[in-house]
């Protein structure tokens, strides 16, 4: 199975273009096959000029809301010169979720501009965190809200914060079918930090608790096309590439 790498989660390594070259061409030999720009400053010509060099695709990225928001038009172009059709918000505030007022409004400005980008021939993604899993009236959570009531958003789902935020990845990824193309794999594990505290903490895919085959079946079910590793803390061990290359070896070797 091929995969690709959330650059986030190595973005201390490509703040400069020269860091950012070295770290495609690393996880091209490692065995990735394309990546998910985020994490560094977004500069379209050192994008392109990075793929061509190494030759690992930019196929979604994460971006600020404003520019989704009021320079649609902007970032379209943007993405077009270094190959993306893809166009992804990392997380919306916190303060709009817990805001029943301001998710409305949320919602009507990410399909208002969903729509802009369906219609030039891109596509606009929502990535999930554990709070969206919120529920609002005992039934209906913040993710519920987001894809009934915009249907022209697509999603990269989440499989950690998704367990994190209490469904199973596998199931609620059924619900999505024909708008989750992205998918973004993490694990889920439980540590120790003390004899009498355990809290989750991320792991490599395939050393935690989660049923990535099942994920994988159920999301290429509904339609994915694309999977991510992404280690969020992986920038902050002393080597970040380590639980990205075990990941990798993981996915090609398992599913």
């Amino acid at each position: 199975m091929e995969a690709g790498l959330n650059l986030y989660s190595v973005r201390s390594a490509i703040q400069t273009e020269e860091g950012y070259a070295k770290t495609c061409a690393r996880l091209r030999d490692m065995g990735y096959s394309y990546v998910q720009y985020s994490g560094a400053p977004f500069d379209p010509q050192r994008i392109e000029r990075v793929r061509k060099q190494t030759g690992l695709d930019v196929i979604v990225t994460h971006v600020p809301l404003d520019s989704i928001l009021h320079h649609t038009e902007t970032l379209m172009r943007q993405h077009e010169s270094f190959g993306c059709r893809y166009i992804g918000l990392g997380m919306m505030p916190l303060a709009t979720a817990a805001d029943p007022a301001a998710l409305h409004a949320f919602i009507e400005d990410m399909e208002r501009a969903a729509k802009v980008m369906q219609a030039n021939g891109f596509t606009l993604f929502y990535h999930n965190h554990q709070f969206e899993f919120y529920k609002y009236d005992g039934e209906r959570t913040v993710f519920d809200l987001l894809w009934q009531n915009a249907p022209h958003l697509h999603f990269i789902f989440d499989t950690y914060w998704a367990q994190y935020g209490g469904c199973d990845p596998a199931r609620y990824i059924e619900r999505l079918a024909g708008r989750v193309e992205c998918v973004h794999l993490k694990d889920y594990a439980v540590r120790f930090t003390a004899p009498e505290t355990c809290e989750p903490c991320f792991a490599p895919v395939g050393s935690g608790t989660l049923d990535f085959p099942a994920i994988v079946r159920a999301a290429e079910k509904a339609g994915a096309q694309y999977f991510f590793v992404e280690q969020d803390n992986a920038s902050d061990l002393p080597d970040p590439f380590a639980p990205v290359e075990k990941s990798i070896r993981y996915i090609r070797a398992s599913l």
